[in-house]
């Protein structure tokens, strides 16, 4: 998971087409790909080391 998301960070057109639903995870359940694509999002805020 942790080699997923590293290449994520340094391929962001891929995060673009998982947004899009044009591409998926491998091995990876659509509650988590929704999870990893969330995460990506720049609204995403860490206040105080708790996310909401």
């Amino acid at each position: 998971m942790i080699n997923m998301i590293q290449f994520l960070e340094q391929n962001p057109s891929v995060v673009s087409l998982l947004k899009e639903n044009k591409a998926s995870l491998v091995g990876v359940t659509q509650v988590e790909q929704k999870a990893i694509v969330d995460s990506f999002d720049e609204d995403v805020c860490l206040e105080s080391g708790f996310w909401y």
